[in-house]
Order: structure tokens, then sequence, then C-alpha cells
């Protein structure tokens, strides 16, 4: 599925001012993240020109095209927005060309100014553009902010991960989603969730009904988005499984293409599921910075049966 952006809501992020303001931005939408600099566009080479995506123009750009003279700009300007570009943004509130305005009023392109620098607002921009146009999926869970780690909590319904959330957030936790987590694709490494606004900051328990986190325990109890870190998989326990008692070996979750450590979480009574997801946030964050207690206990096994052997060995 092809996600859009609507140049309306660039307009309103971004503060951009339009400089012809007598083409509509109605139904123009912008559909790539990336952005485009033009820069052999300028000299008059359009092969591989990325014209659907948003063009930026800066300083450089500016005094170049001051050296060229009026009638290679027309030239020029004709010739660009003749590629049905989605608009071109102009940097530091630099001043447009007559023929600039021209020509993009006659392609029905509109020009924006900025009083950004150009690679603020590129970087800015294309920040931006990736989080809206991100590959995105729903999935049955519920997403908790845990000491700054994301865990998305995942089992059959009524497994316990809702009561497991409010007790969370009683811990002094941020609860983000409940029940359907979007989860979108931002990177190659990232995976940032949130809820669908329909049902934001509702949470439901069984027997109880829908709670509203937000008025419940206060504004300082919930996000809106977080990366997601780390997957529990909540499941009825069963003795005849064997569970990772070490934990030497992690397991993974593929979500939009992107790996995410997954820890599976037997349940049954008496087991204190918040305090343990804790213990599982606070472990992987360890993990992530480069202390692994199960391959320190392995390591001291290890050198304790080498110390007492008879060979050494």
């Amino acid at each position: 599925m092809e996600y859009v952006v609507s140049l309306e809501s660039i307009v309103k992020e971004f503060e951009l001012t339009q400089l012809n303001t007598q083409v509509s931005l109605e139904d123009k939408c912008v559909y790539r993240a990336d952005v485009n600099r033009l820069a052999l566009q300028l000299t008059g080479y359009f092969d591989y020109f990325e014209c659907e995506r948003v063009q930026i123009l800066g300083l450089v750009e500016h005094s170049y095209l001051n050296h060229i003279g009026e009638q290679a700009r027309s030239l020029l300007f004709e010739e660009l927005f003749k590629c049905n570009i989605p608009c071109l943004v102009l940097a530091r509130d630099l001043a447009p060309y007559p023929e600039m305005l021209y020509y993009a009023t006659k392609n029905d392109v509109p020009i924006f100014s900025t009083s950004m620098t150009t690679t603020d607002f590129m970087g800015e921009i294309i920040r931006w553009l990736r989080v809206c146009l991100a590959q995105r999926v729903t999935i049955h869970g519920v997403l908790i902010d845990v000491y700054g780690e994301g865990l998305l909590l995942m089992g059959e319904s009524g497994i316990g991960k809702s009561e497991t959330a409010i007790e969370l957030i009683k811990r002094g936790h941020r609860f983000v989603a409940d029940d359907a987590v979007e989860i979108k694709r931002v990177s190659n490494q990232t995976l940032i969730g949130s809820c669908p606004e329909i049902i934001k900051y509702f949470i439901e328990l069984r027997g109880i009904g829908i709670i509203d986190i937000r008025q419940m325990f206060g504004v300082e109890s919930i996000r809106a988005t977080q990366t997601i870190d780390l997957v529990i998989k909540l499941e009825t326990w069963d003795q005849n499984k064997e569970y990772d008692r070490f934990g030497l070996h992690e397991e993974y979750i593929e979500i939009l293409g992107n790996k995410v450590t997954c820890v599976t979480i037997p349940v049954r009574p008496g087991r204190n599921l918040a305090v343990i997801c804790e213990a599982a946030a606070i472990n992987h964050r360890q993990k992530k910075m480069g202390y692994n207690a199960a391959e320190m206990l392995n390591e001291r096994v290890s050198n304790n049966v080498k110390a007492n052997s008879p060979n050494g060995k």
C-alpha cells in the first residue's frame, strides 16, 4: 500500500509561505520521503531527475542563477516546471525570480519559502516524511514504555496483557497503545509504534470495561509514540514445554522486515508479570550497553570448571 502526505500538511508542519498563492494546494500530495536539492538540473541536465520528490533551492543554487542571465533562467525554469514536480521550496527566505513564478504558476506547481537553512530544512523534512510515509502494519498487542524501552506485549486474548499494562502504569511507566498497535518502519533498524486515533489512550479491562488512562493516571502516564525495542510474548504455562532458563541465545521476531528481540514468558497464577516485564526491559537495556548477565555467568562457570579440573583444562 502506498501512503501519501498532502502539501497542505507540509505547509502547516514547517510553516511555509506560498509565493504563488494562485496555485491551489488541494489534492496535491507527496509520496516520496526523499527530497532533491537542485544541482545538475540548473545546468540543463535532466537525465535521472527525481522529479517526484520535493525540490529544494538553496543559497548556492540561487547565487548561480544570478549569474546565468534572465534568458537562460527562463529556459531552465520552463524545462524544470514541465517535469511535474510536486513543489519547489526556497530556503533562507530567498526571493523568487519573476520567470520562476511565471512558469511555476503556468504549470500549476506551488512555490514555498522557509527561513530555515537548506541543510536544516532538508534534515527536518526527510525525518518527518519518513515517519509519515513509512511502511506500516497494525498488530494485536499492548505497547508500553518501561525504563525507556518500548515493550510490545503480545499473546492471545485474555492472557493478561492489559492487566500487566495497568500494573506497569501504576509503577510509573508510560502507556502507548492497547489492543491495536500501529507500527511504522522508519528505517532498517527502527520501528515506531503508536495507537490509532479513535482508541488513543483507552484500555479495556475484562469485567470493568473501558478505562481512559490519561484521565485516570494523568498526562505523565502516556506517550504518543514509542520505538519498539523488545517483544514479550505471553503464553499459558505448559509443563511439557521447555522454556529458556539461561538466555544465552536470543530469539527474534520479524516485523516489516526488521528483526526485534523477542522473549516468551509463561503465564500462571502467582507470577508478577509487571515485575518480570521490568526485569526484561532492564536486562535488554544492559545487553545494548554491552553487559550480558547470562554470558557473564557462563564464563564464571567455565572458569570454575577449568580451575577445578585435574589437568586445568
